[in-house]
């Protein structure tokens, strides 16, 4: 039966895995950005649109200043036509007088039908059409004496801003159109040139802030590292307990840390207590059981072997309660080359009468992360293991990394087959009834290595026997 493929992670799910680091980097990156880079936008549309007004402004002005030439008394005649079309109005200002200089004025006659029946223009505007369009006509003529605006393709490719006003005149039929224009290129070119340089200053002041904030938060979360480090060092039994100067906003996790840290001490402590008094409890009710069944009878013999039975499993579960208690304590730290060398020394003592040599190499300052008594369990049932089937040599190599703990035991004697190392693993399994032992060694080995996340391997050692192999990985 296959599995259901998982669901998709939401949105909601992967943010909340992010690093709080990198969460407040990118709410100010975003926030930073909007701000920043709006703010350089509205600004800049803030700059064209007041150049703009300035043009209008001045195309205003113009149109004032037609209006009030076509005022004076001698400006038409008694039929309603301009007295002197050739008169050049604003002589004295260069812009009109220059061709194609970017300023330009008209006073536009209309027909009947709104359509243009004549001009009369500034010098500048030279042989060009007015720059205005029927829609701009039409909306000057719905509301005579208010200016409408436009923008219009002007001479030589200019885009001109275009201001024009209609006013009504007596004795004329229809109304004059009053056109002033301007060239709006260089104020477009001026607020396009402030906006980019906007742009540019205010991405550089937002990687400039960035950058800034980055140091501030990892200045900021250095007490989260060090609180890191300092739960490492508890938990590798450097130290016993959260010490330092942190932060207000740290120090309640601090205090509440080393609350649980001291619990789970008396928890373990408890638990070896209640162990140890289970164990006097249990002895003494088998101990009696043992003495009465030392008749002969079939009864004795049965209460006889099941009291043992019991006695073995009570000792090994028991055991077993006790090394997991063990395996559970935070800050237990034992270093691996005393111990080695001490059971190296005991052993070649002890097997001395056989010539077995047992040497131990490899770091000097390698730790196992727990008891010293379950090191001791480990290493020590693994050593004895060996001189027993060894010829002469027995060699344990200790190597230390980063990454895990290695400790290997290796003999020069018979080894095993792949078959007989499978059922060596097994609680109870003895591949040589004649060969003192419970043949618990190797599995107690087993759950132990397991309850300090580690695992035991056998293999063939280079000596030409058995290799067995403890890796414990780093935390």
């Amino acid at each position: 039966m296959s599995e259901a493929p998982h669901p998709k992670r939401s949105l909601i799910d992967r943010w909340s895995s992010v690093s709080l680091a990198r969460r407040v980097m990118i709410a100010a990156a975003i926030w930073g950005f909007v701000v920043l880079i709006g703010g350089a936008l509205a600004l800049s549309a803030l700059y064209r649109a007041q150049t703009l007004s300035l043009i209008e402004d001045d195309l205003g002005q113009t149109l004032v200043t037609l209006s009030r030439e076509l005022t004076r008394e001698d400006a038409f005649l008694a039929d309603g036509r301009v007295t002197d079309t050739d008169r050049n109005f604003f002589s004295n200002d260069a812009r009109f007088q220059t061709q194609y200089s970017g300023h330009y004025w008209a006073v536009v006659g209309l027909t009947p039908e709104m359509e243009v029946a004549g001009d009369f223009r500034s010098r500048s505007l030279w042989d060009e059409a007015v720059p205005v369009t029927p829609e701009l006509i039409e909306r000057a003529v719905v509301l005579p004496g208010v200016t409408q605006y436009a923008n219009y393709p002007g001479p030589l490719d200019q885009v001109s801003r275009v201001a024009a006003m209609a006013v009504i005149v007596e004795n004329r039929d229809t109304p004059l159109v009053l056109v002033a224009a301007a060239d709006r290129t260089p104020n477009d070119e001026a607020a396009t040139g402030f906006r980019n340089m906007l742009l540019g200053t205010m991405i550089a002041l937002f990687g400039g802030v960035f950058a800034a904030m980055m140091i501030a938060v990892r200045y900021s979360l250095n007490p989260l590292h060090k609180l890191e480090a300092d739960v490492a060092k508890v938990r590798g039994g450097e130290t016993v307990k959260l010490a330092g100067d942190y932060p207000a906003e740290v120090r309640p996790l601090t205090e509440e840390l080393n609350k649980l840290i001291e619990h789970n001490r008396e928890v373990v402590e408890r638990a070896r207590t209640h162990v140890g008094n289970l164990a006097h409890a249990l002895k003494t009710p088998l101990a009696v059981l043992r003495n009465e069944a030392k008749g002969g009878s079939q009864l004795d013999d049965v209460v006889r072997r099941q009291a043992e039975a019991m006695q073995t499993n009570v000792e090994h579960y028991l055991k077993r309660a006790r090394m997991a208690a063990r395996a559970e304590a935070i800050g237990a730290r034992t270093d691996v080359r005393p111990v080695l060398d001490g059971l190296a020394r005991m052993l070649n003592r002890l097997f001395d009468a056989r010539g077995i040599d047992v040497t131990v190499a490899g770091a000097q300052s390698a730790v196992f992360r727990g008891e010293q008594q379950d090191f001791e369990e480990m290493a020590g049932n693994l050593m004895e293991n060996a001189c027993k089937w060894a010829a002469s040599e027995v060699l344990v190599s200790v190597s230390d990394s980063p990454q895990e703990l290695v400790i290997t035991v290796e003999d020069d004697g018979p080894g095993l087959t792949p078959e007989q190392r499978a059922g060596a693993m097994k609680r109870g399994v003895r591949l040589d009834e004649t060969t003192p032992g419970t043949g618990l060694g190797l599995s107690i080995v087993t759950e132990l290595a397991e309850l300090h996340k580690g695992s035991l391997e056998l293999g063939d050692a280079a000596l030409g026997g058995l290799k067995a192999t403890l890796r414990f990985p780093r935390p």
